[in-house]
């Protein structure tokens, strides 16, 4: 993930996941109201596990780009079969695309072979620990920790962090719209940070004023003239993440509206529709009830 192509690849993955999180959600919430219960992952009707399937193929793709196609000798051990420092980095970043094929792989078997009560838990517990991973190697990463990288990571654990939450908390309130909203908007947000990463540190024309990229140990790095312009850059750094967050939230928020307008409408419609034939059935049982009455008091008289 160290360059252009490793964070703008996983940045879309994250984003369509997110994305396509967030517009089930609001779909079947709108539908479904009050019986609403949000899942983790989302079958489509050609091929049930066509998500879960995505992501085990896009860690395996990442996997081996980190440690097999990127290095230049197409393996990242040293002669001597230990770990060299200029490759740390790949496997902390081939153990957090680990965490998630294995949440892929399990929530598969768990949706074939456990009972209905455990599944839903037991699949939240798994992504959150694949959650947990990210945030746990983003925080303790061999990377720069200090400069304008370090910055854009920091910013990074915050929305991972509340993906995190957003997803325990689906354990305990598991009929919540409002926390797997939140999630879907974190995962949607982290790959579009990821994404911005990418450009943003490894594009030459992009790199603030004052700063400059040079290779150390083997990966391309920004650096600053002096502290003046790291302390400038990283202000931009807060800035960027501020106008990425408030995109996202409006965006989200007119996604929601405009869903709960169309999908709200039908079953409104469906609603009122069902209510307007039990009423005419109801008038249509009052009104055979007057007639079986007027015939009766017609017999009587006719009878007397």
């Amino acid at each position: 993930m160290g360059n252009l192509g490793g964070h703008v690849g996983s940045g879309f993955g994250f984003f369509i996941i997110g994305l396509w999180h967030l517009l089930n959600h609001i779909k079947l919430h709108a539908q479904n109201p009050n019986s609403h219960k949000p899942l983790l992952w989302f079958p489509t009707q050609k091929l049930r596990y066509l998500e879960l399937y995505l992501i085990m193929g896009g860690s395996t793709v990442f996997i081996a780009l980190e440690l097999f196609i990127t290095p230049q000798r197409h393996q990242p051990l040293d002669t001597d079969f230990t770990i060299p420092s200029n490759h740390l980095h790949n496997f902390e970043h081939s153990v957090m695309a680990l965490a998630f094929f294995t949440y892929a792989a399990f929530a598969v078997l768990l949706d074939r072979m456990a009972p209905r009560k455990t599944r839903h838990s037991l699949t939240q517990l798994l992504g959150a620990v694949a959650f947990g991973q990210q945030l746990l190697v983003f925080h303790h990463h061999s990377a720069d920790h200090v400069g304008v990288e370090g910055e854009y990571h920091l910013l990074l654990q915050l929305v991972v962090s509340i993906a995190l939450i957003t997803t325990l908390m689906g354990c305990g309130y598991p009929k919540s719209f409002l926390i797997s909203f939140v999630r879907s908007m974190s995962i949607l947000f982290i790959g579009v940070w990821l994404t911005v990463i990418g450009f943003m540190l490894w594009t030459p024309e992009l790199i603030p004023k004052g700063c400059f990229m040079k290779l150390e140990e083997g990966r391309r790095v920004v650096r600053c003239h002096n502290d003046e312009a790291l302390e400038r850059a990283k202000s931009l750094v807060v800035i960027e993440f501020s106008w990425y967050l408030v995109l996202v939230i409006i965006s989200s928020m007119c996604l929601y509206l405009y869903m709960i307008r169309i999908y709200g409408e039908k079953v409104e419609y469906q609603t009122l529709s069902k209510k307007e034939s039990e009423e005419d059935e109801e008038g249509d049982v009052e009104a055979q009830k007057r007639s079986k009455v007027d015939e009766s008091k017609s017999f009587v008289q006719t009878g007397s």
